[in-house]
């Protein structure tokens, strides 16, 4: 026990975690999540590298971590806003594709039905608030979320 009053032990144990979290960023979808602990942690190494106590070590990884957190959330915002999914990627996949409708879509904004694409259900809105009726043929031509905007197609007008 103790090695943990030792702080180039901990200096290790900083940056292993530094490495795990580094790696988990790799891996993991999303916007740094986990780099800003990491830095923390990495900075959490050097403190204790230079001998100061293990509580110095946590305080440093705490506050280093939210700074780090606080600084790169605007960031990561705007990468989320301005990378959405490209069409044919993810869920936008589908615009363009065609499916039916198995629950009729009532009129109005918000207000869903359901349709079958590829196999797949998917809770759907007409364009523009339409209403669509059960056994259309409609066409995808936007993904909000998890529910697809969709409008007859032109082959088929059964609407209301």
């Amino acid at each position: 026990m103790d090695n943990l009053d030792n702080p180039a032990v901990w200096g290790l144990i900083w940056m292993g975690l530094a490495a795990t979290l580094a790696i988990g960023e790799i891996v993991a979808i999303g916007g740094f999540f986990l780099v800003p602990f990491a830095i923390g942690a990495i900075a959490a190494a050097f403190v204790s590298f230079i001998g100061a106590p293990v509580p110095v070590g946590f305080a440093v990884f705490v506050a280093v971590s939210l700074g780090t957190f606080f600084a790169l959330r605007p960031l990561a915002r705007k990468m989320e806003r301005n990378t959405p999914n490209p069409i044919g990627v993810g869920a936008n996949r589908l615009i363009g594709h065609s499916g039916e409708v198995i629950a009729e879509i009532p009129v109005g904004l918000s207000k869903s039905g359901m349709v079958k694409i590829a196999g797949e259900k998917w809770r759907a809105e007409g364009r523009d608030g339409m209403g669509i009726m059960a056994g259309t043929r409609v066409s995808i031509i936007e993904v909000k979320g998890t529910r697809v905007i969709v409008e007859p197609s032109a082959e088929s007008q059964n609407q209301f």
